[in-house]
């Protein structure tokens, strides 16, 4: 088989490569000592100068010539207005490699990135590391230890292909491995549908700004990811600032807004001096706003405006703040059936919002990931301890064989709860099996079982352990059924025709969809919603 030829595509080093008489061989000169290699015989050597250089560039070929017969000098007049403007440097390469003809097929191809201004040789890798270039990268350099005039020094070949180094390729995937893992708070969870949510979630972090938008019930880890994501972006120092937080179902009306926009003195009774907003504290950092659909209109007017342009006025100023900073946000409502309406969220803010959006599962959807969450709280509760906790061997089991099957309604806030009372009280620092079955029956038989138990976990997933204890018996036992109906039904129509099968023989007018339709928006829930999480 043929020999593939090599080409070395360089500039000229207008310094570097120059000399005059005799006295010029005795200097290192890299155009010319690449070509003096023994293990590297370049066949062609395409050479870009300017006009002015014409002199240095025939010196400069007669001497490859002499010690290269086998290389052919290929010149190309390239002038650049001004060898230290990025943009003009890197056009004019782009234009030399758009119009080159290459043939990889038949030939290697080299960039020397040692001589030229250091624009140029950026501009060089840059078009190589994209493939404007197919080539790899070629640095040479003097032998400073050698005492022999004409040495050609040392030449390195650099391939951009990094999947070719096998050290680099190990430390990227360590990385991307830590960082998944720190996503996860070092827990090695074994749910494939999460792990990939995770990996997906680390890659939009890192390489992006935009707002992220993290769904799910409640208790699903929202608040913890999102803190976890800062520090992330932190550590790779993607961001300054600080972390601000709010929870947005927590505050209305004024104190909303100063707590989100920051007001000036005497905005308001009580406004005795001027307050800085959560959104400047997270300038160059992150803004967390969990329980988002619970925002006003006023505030979710003012926080579109803040995304979009950076600014905002604080409550009772006349002067615009500034603060860039990367949004979080956080809901476990369904937003676009509130968008929808037309009344309780924003469709403009929905669409700035959800460029990104990640649903976090709940702990029943991810059983096997149940013990290795187990054996983080309980080393998290007896850090909070101050005292080394375990359990044995046979308690384990019989907690981990429920809480395989438990609803969990209130996700990892519930099974936390659970391992903390289980870990406060045991004796001895030890979690024994009757310490488990102690707590077994009071999941079992709490009042709140009705919100929290196998009887209503339909509504609680719906819900959320927290609205739905708040519901009155009556509408929790008759939304339980209705939702039981809904999640084997496959589709409105059919869970409508079920529930209302008695009276719709004495209505004139029967649409059992829309009744159905209009029951369930009393509670905020939309039925394709809700065969998404079933």
């Amino acid at each position: 088989m043929a020999r593939r030829k090599l080409v070395v595509i360089g500039l000229l080093g207008t310094t570097l490569d120059a000399g005059r008489g005799s006295k010029r061989w005795e200097r290192w000169r890299p155009s010319v000592a690449l070509t003096q290699h023994e293990d590297l015989l370049v066949d062609r050597f395409e050479l870009l100068h300017g006009k002015h250089s014409l002199d240095l560039v025939a010196t400069l070929s007669a001497d490859i010539a002499h010690v290269s017969p086998e290389t052919k000098v290929v010149k190309h007049v390239m002038d650049f207005a001004d060898p230290w403007d990025f943009e003009g440097v890197y056009a004019k390469l782009r234009e030399f490699s758009a119009s080159y003809a290459f043939d990889p097929e038949r030939e290697d191809y080299l960039v020397h990135i040692t001589t030229g201004t250091h624009v140029a040789q950026i501009c060089l890798f840059l078009l190589t590391e994209s493939r404007h270039f197919p080539a790899r990268l070629l640095q040479t350099s003097p032998d400073k230890k050698a005492r022999v005039e004409n040495e050609p020094g040392r030449y390195a070949i650099i391939d951009l292909d990094l999947s070719k180094y096998d050290k680099l390729a190990t430390r990227f995937q360590t990385e991307k491995a830590e960082a998944h893992s720190f996503l996860k708070s070092g827990i090695e969870t074994k749910n494939a549908a999460f792990n990939a949510l995770i990996e997906r979630i680390e890659r939009v972090a890192v390489a992006s700004r935009a707002p992220i938008l993290l769904t799910g019930p409640t208790g699903a880890g929202k608040s913890q990811l999102a803190r976890r994501i800062f520090e992330l972006k932190k550590a790779r120092r993607q961001v300054s600032g600080g972390f601000a937080e709010l929870n947005c179902a927590t505050l209305r009306g004024d104190a909303a807004m100063s707590t989100l926009f920051g007001h000036s003195k005497g905005a308001f009774t009580g406004a005795t001096t001027d307050r800085h907003g959560l959104l400047r504290k997270a300038d160059q950092g992150v803004l967390f706003l969990d329980e988002v659909g619970e925002l006003g209109a006023d505030e979710q007017a003012m926080l579109l405006r803040a995304i979009e342009e950076k600014v905002f006025y604080p409550l009772g100023s006349d002067r615009e703040a500034s603060s860039d900073f990367q949004l979080i946000c956080g809901t476990n409502r369904d937003l676009q059936a509130r968008a929808e309406r037309g009344t309780l969220f924003r469709e403009d803010l929905l669409a700035r919002i959800n460029l990104w959006s990640f649903r976090l599962p709940a702990l029943h959807e991810r059983p096997e990931d149940i013990p290795p969450n187990f054996e983080f709280e309980l080393e998290q509760v007896s850090r909070s301890l101050a005292r080394n906790v375990t359990i044995n061997r046979e308690a384990k089991q019989r907690f981990l064989q429920f809480a395989s099957t438990w609803t969990w309604p209130g996700n990892f806030r519930d099974f936390n709860a659970v391992v903390t009372r289980m870990a406060t009280l045991a004796e001895g620092g030890r979690i024994t099996e009757p310490d488990v079955a102690d707590e077994l029956s009071r999941l079992q038989r709490a009042p709140s079982s009705s919100a929290t138990g196998k009887d209503q976990e339909h509504t609680a997933r719906a819900l959320g352990i927290e609205r739905a204890a708040r519901l009155d018996r009556f509408d929790r036992v008759q939304l339980e059924d209705v939702l039981a109906v809904c999640s084997s039904a496959r589709s409105l129509s059919e869970a409508g025709r079920e529930l209302f099968a008695n009276s719709r023989s004495e209505r004139t007018s029967v649409n059992d969809a829309d009744r159905l339709r209009k029951y369930l928006s009393r509670f905020e829930l939309d039925f394709s919603e809700l065969k998404k999480r079933s």
